[in-house]
């Protein structure tokens, strides 16, 4: 097996170029983009060249500037100052405006969209269209935030009276929130964060994935432009040396993370006072698909081979394990592995690239002994070229039969490999994701709605999500994206995720001549910012 390689800048086609071995010295702080003079750390590309002596190495793409605890304890008390314990300008701002504040930001955004695709594939090694989805999607995501923040205020925009009590009822935001968003989606589930975050008030620190760090540094400039100073903060450098000191402090009230349950649960375990640290969290899941005998053979081939797959398998909502029934097994994995024989390989550049490098240095390595482990314990990789690595490149490896000894039935293994499981009783899958630590999504495949009927009805009380008939997945965007047992903590949505970075506050008063009088006096002048019924159009 061969990997096409770039030897000389020269051969990447000039729309998709990017600066190689640059140095990006800056960051956000207190509303001020500011330069780095300490330690950096090298960001290498998982796309190989040849180096001057024609050695075949890991492209290095630049440095970033590596800060530390006084670097963030800077950025923490920055992002403190700006909300001022809720009497900041932004926390005490008009929605109307802090929506101003994000619809200019989007409008810089979407001048640097080139820019950040060709950081994307650069970075992690995501295809062009991916990587192009990814920005526009994210874009999307900040106007349909903006619309549906319009609605939750104008629902809000009235005084009620209740057993003679009148309230207004608003969300109002928590504080200062910690934001570091994953690897695999560096800027849609990061900004999925970050912009519900800020857009109800809430001041920021960030830190981009240790993967996917460069692509950023392009809308520094529209961060600063486009919010007051403080209430964005940007951090360069690695997690246990920037987020581990602010969450240690006590000075945040949300710890917004995507990534593993590990890092989430150090982080937290931090907090002087758990009990006041709001968490949303995305973490790992290990979703299944399920195929049934009546299934439509083509349509649930070709969804688990793109629910394995898409991205080489870097997502949370991949489908994780393959259960067949032992009544079509042999066909199912017949036209799975004749399927994804199929796929192009490839840079992330080039037409029609289904798989990519993979940005992670080890993961080649975890994968080979993900498959090692199961072919030890019984298992085969039935497709030609399965796990066979050139560098960075590892072709997907279909393992079957496997079974619970081995590690890759238990292990979220977030790269190119793929179990499939036979079964007999439907209830052998069932007790799978029962046992499972994890409750995301599940995939069912069937032609029969009297054969699915009673799987859902079951398996809606495991996951928060079942997709008859398709790959798991996040979007639309509008729906929500959470999940049970150790997979997230707090919903994701467009409408959920405002929710989840606010809470309910009221003013209320007894309803009396002087109570009447002045909110009258509050209203009919425009005295407050929260009491008000002010109609956003």
């Amino acid at each position: 097996m061969s990997i096409k390689t770039i030897f000389n800048e020269q051969e990447v086609p000039e729309s998709y170029r990017v600066p190689l071995k640059k140095k990006y010295d800056t960051y956000l702080l207190n509303g001020q983009i500011k330069k780095w003079n300490g330690k950096t750390s090298e960001v290498f590309s998982p796309i190989y060249s040849k180096d001057t002596d024609g050695v075949l190495k890991p492209t290095l793409l630049g440095t970033v500037p590596l800060m530390g605890e006084k670097d963030a304890m800077e950025a923490l008390d920055s992002a403190n100052k700006a909300f001022s314990n809720g009497t900041g300008s932004w926390p005490t701002m008009k929605v109307e405006e802090r929506i101003k504040c994000v619809e200019k930001f989007a409008g810089l955004m979407k001048l640097k969209r080139e820019e950040v695709v060709n950081f994307i594939m650069w970075e992690i090694g995501k295809t062009l269209p991916d990587a192009q989805k990814e920005f526009d999607r994210t874009v999307d995501y900040i106007y349909d935030t903006i619309d549906e923040l319009k609605d939750l205020d104008r629902n809000s925009a009235r005084v009620k009276l209740h057993s003679e009590v009148y309230a207004q009822i608003r969300r109002g935001p928590l504080g200062v929130v910690l934001c570091l968003g994953p690897y695999n989606y560096p800027l849609n589930e990061t900004f999925c964060l970050l912009i519900p975050a800020l857009i109800m008030g809430n001041t920021t620190v960030f830190k981009p994935a240790k993967f996917g760090v460069i692509l950023i540094t392009p809308l520094l400039e529209a961060f600063a432009e486009a919010f007051p100073k403080g209430v964005v903060n940007i951090l360069f450098g690695r997690g246990r040396e920037v987020a581990t000191p602010i969450v240690k402090s006590g000075r945040v009230e949300v710890l917004a993370l995507i990534g593993n349950s590990k890092s989430a649960n150090a982080l937290q375990s931090q907090h002087p006072k758990q009990n006041r640290l709001r968490l949303v969290l995305g973490l790992e899941a290990k979703n299944p698909a399920i195929v049934l005998p009546d299934t439509d053979m083509d349509l649930a081939v070709e969804e688990c081979v793109l629910g394995s797959l898409s991205y080489n398998g870097q997502r949370c909502t991949a489908l994780k394990m393959i259960f067949v029934h032992e009544n079509i097994i042999e066909t199912f994995n017949k036209k799975f592995i004749e399927r994804i024989g199929q796929l192009k390989y490839g840079l992330p550049w080039e037409e029609g690239v289904k798989l990519t490098p993979l940005p992670e240095p080890g993961k080649p390595q975890y994968i080979k002994e993900l498959i090692d482990d199961a072919v030890s314990k019984g298992a085969e990789v039935i497709n030609k070229g399965g796990g066979e690595t050139n560098h960075s490149f590892v072709f997907p490896a279909v393992l079957y039969p496997v079974d619970e000894k081995m590690n890759v039935y238990h292990e979220e293994q977030f790269g190119p490999v793929v179990p499939i499981l036979s079964f007999k009783d439907v209830q052998e899958p069932i007790d799978s994701i029962v046992n499972s630590n994890y409750g995301q999504q599940v995939s069912l495949f069937s032609k029969n709605a009297d054969t699915l009927a009673p799987l859902v009805d079951s398996l809606v009380n495991q996951v928060c999500r079942v997709n008859i008939n398709s790959q798991c997945q996040r979007g639309p965007d509008v729906y929500p994206f959470v999940g049970r047992k150790d997979s997230a903590v707090s919903t994701l949505s467009v409408r959920a995720a405002l929710r989840s970075f606010s809470i309910r506050t009221l003013v209320a008063c007894k309803n009396n001549q002087l109570n009447k009088d002045i909110l009258n006096d509050i209203l009919d002048n425009n005295k407050s910012n929260f009491v008000s019924t002010n109609y956003i159009l």
